[in-house]
């Protein structure tokens, strides 16, 4: 199942919430209406959801929703026939989809990824950490910056050297503290995209004194294009939270990085365990992978592209996620 978040042409400024198949949107708020008109019952947990429910609203509620909402679009689909389907349902062409996690309570990101860590660390000509391979490391970025697909993304005024990083993120759909290994991966409600925007000049600044990175990371994070559900992914997975996924990255419609998910050393359900030792985590908290090998210009080098520049447009995909795409823009100049 993939939810989606988005506005329609009518009201552009107001956020919905939908179940994506194919090329059309099943609202949420219709989704009871629509069942009944073809005379398919509805869960109470379905019929129990406010209006206008955020897909971060229907994380917090009992996790058999998501089950549920999957079933009823299901057999919602399959019923109704295909010359009926537009008076049910928005087709994605006439929707602007927004980020799937707009306000997460905390944005965690790791550094899953070995290749990666080995290649930005030799540009800087240090040697690899031993204590990388001791546990699942993170640092806490700004979850108040979030965009999502097709949205512009700022300069940031303090940097002359502006970066992506592709990255895949998983968002917590159960609450729960000190959350075993063996048990965490059921604690992932779905995968997203994520672009950790980075402002590599100021990173190394905040490196050498020992806390950052942090302003190098403060001004944007993208998330999109929707939340995938791990059942989505079964027939490519290669372990727990792990799967088979083809990643790339593209500048100007060039094409940069490539990778694949299944090379992560440290698993999203190691980075769970890691995060909720002695800490409550709650659903739409999310967690970054750290970029996979290949994926920001850090580790490609100069030769290869130079830094981000006004009016790049940066493309992140990942086999089964789908695209996010975010052109980067002179900032708007402060009136204060």
């Amino acid at each position: 199942m993939k939810l989606v978040a988005y506005s329609t042409k009518k009201a552009p400024n107001k956020s919905r919430t939908g179940l994506l198949w194919g090329d059309w949107i099943l609202d949420v708020d219709r989704i009871t209406s629509v069942a009944e008109k073809l005379s398919i019952p509805t869960p109470r947990s379905i019929r129990n959801l406010p209006a206008a429910a955020t897909i971060r609203q229907i994380l917090s509620k009992n996790p058999k929703l998501l089950n549920d909402l999957q079933s009823l679009s299901w057999r919602i689909f399959n019923r109704v026939p295909p010359e009926h389907v537009h008076r049910f349902m928005t087709r994605t062409q006439d929707a602007t989809v927004r980020s799937p996690i707009p306000d997460p309570p905390t944005l965690r990101d790791f550094y899953a990824f070995e290749d990666h860590v080995k290649a930005a660390r030799a540009r800087r000509s240090l040697p690899m950490p031993q204590e990388w391979y001791d546990f699942p490391a993170f640092y806490y970025s700004n979850p108040h910056v979030i965009y999502g697909p097709e949205v512009d993304v700022p300069y940031p005024s303090y940097t002359k050297t502006l970066d992506y990083e592709l990255e895949i993120a998983c968002v917590i759909g159960r609450r729960g503290i000190d959350i075993p290994e063996a048990e965490a991966e059921s604690h992932i409600a779905g995968y997203t995209i994520m672009n950790d925007w980075s402002a590599r000049d100021v990173q190394v600044g905040e490196m050498k004194i020992g806390l950052g990175p942090a302003k190098a990371k403060d001004f944007a994070t993208s998330l999109g294009p929707w939340l995938v559900t791990p059942d989505e992914l079964q027939d490519r997975k290669t372990g727990p939270g792990k799967y088979n996924l083809k990643m790339t990255a593209k500048v100007n419609n060039r094409q940069l990085s490539m990778g694949n998910m299944d090379k992560m050393h440290w698993t999203f359900p190691q980075m769970i365990s890691r995060a909720s030792q002695s800490v409550q985590l709650q659903p739409g908290e999310v967690f970054g992978s750290g970029t996979v090998g290949t994926g920001s210009l850090l580790e490609l080098g100069k030769d290869v592209h130079p830094w981000l520049r006004p009016g790049d447009m940066v493309e992140l995909e990942i086999e089964r996620l789908g695209a996010l795409r975010n052109k980067v823009i002179r900032p708007e100049k402060s009136s204060v």
